[in-house]
C-alpha cells in the first residue's frame, strides 16, 4: 500500500481543463470537482480509499483482524466510487431517450414521488427524500424512466439540497429543449436529524421553476398535484 499513498500528490502536477463547463460531461460549473478527477480509474481510486478509510478506522481504535472489519475498507470504498458517488463520474450520466410528441400532448407531464437518496457535502450522511418533476413539451418527450435516472444521476454526489434541485432543472431543459420545467424535492438530512440539533420532525423543501411553470397559476396546478 505504500505505492497508493505517493500516487495521489502527484495528481496536483497533473492538470486538464476539459471538465471545467457545464456540457455534455453532467458537471455543472458549480461542483467543486478538481479539473484531475478522472486522470485515474475506478480500481485505483477504490485501492486508494480503501488504503485511507483503513487508516481512519485504526486511528478510530478499530480492530482491523476481527471478521466483521477487516472487509470494511474495502467494502466503504466500493461503495463510494461504484454506488453513492458513481453520479460524479460523466461517463455514468445515463443516455436520455427522446420520442416525437406524436400525441400533441401539451398540458403539464408530473412524474412525482422519485426515490431520492443523495449525502451531504458537509458532514458526508445522507440527504432522503422525494423529489417531483415535470414539463411541458416542446414537441419531444422523455422516457418515464429517465426521469428518475436523471434524478438518481445527480443524487450520485456530495450535495447541497439547492444546487441538486437546480441540476436537475437546468439538465432537463437541455434535453427536452423546453423553458418549461419545475422540480421540488422535499428531503430530510440525517445531518439534521442523527447530529447536531437532532431534530427528527424537519424536512428540506427546494424548488426550481422556469418558462410556464414562473406562471403563479401553473405553478399551483403542479403544486396541488405533488401534494
Amino acid at each position: 500500500m505504500k505505492e497508493a499513498v505517493t500516487i495521489y500528490p502527484k495528481f496536483d502536477e497533473m492538470f486538464v481543463s476539459k471538465f471545467d463547463n457545464d456540457d455534455d460531461t453532467g458537471i455543472s460549473s458549480e461542483m467543486a470537482i478538481r479539473h484531475d478527477a478522472f486522470l485515474i480509474d475506478d480500481d485505483e481510486k477504490m485501492e486508494l480509499i480503501s488504503h485511507h478509510f483503513k487508516q481512519i478506522m485504526e486511528i478510530l481504535g478499530l480492530d482491523l483482524n476481527d471478521d466483521s472489519l477487516k472487509g470494511t475498507p474495502k467494502r466503504v470504498a466500493k461503495m463510494y466510487v461504484k454506488e453513492i458517488f458513481c453520479g460524479l463520474n460523466p461517463k455514468n450520466k445515463p443516455e436520455l431517450t427522446l420520442f416525437e410528441n406524436k400525441y400533441q400532448y401539451n398540458k403539464m407531464l408530473v412524474e412525482k414521488n422519485i426515490s431520492l437518496y443523495s449525502y451531504c457535502e458537509h458532514h458526508f450522511v445522507p440527504i432522503i427524500g422525494k423529489a417531483h418533476v415535470a414539463y411541458m413539451s416542446a414537441g419531444k418527450v422523455i422516457g418515464l424512466s429517465k426521469i428518475n435516472r436523471l434524478v438518481q444521476y445527480y443524487s450520485k454526489r456530495p450535495q447541497v439540497q439547492e444546487r441538486l434541485t437546480n441540476q436537475i432543472g437546468e439538465a432537463l431543459k437541455k434535453v427536452l429543449g423546453t423553458q418549461n420545467v419545475a422540480v421540488l424535492i422535499d428531503a430530510a438530512h440525517l445531518c439534521v436529524s442523527s447530529r447536531g440539533i437532532k431534530d427528527t420532525n424537519s424536512s428540506t423543501i427546494t424548488a426550481f421553476y422556469s418558462g410556464k411553470f414562473l406562471d403563479e397559476q401553473t405553478k399551483n396546478e403542479f403544486l396541488s398535484l405533488v401534494k
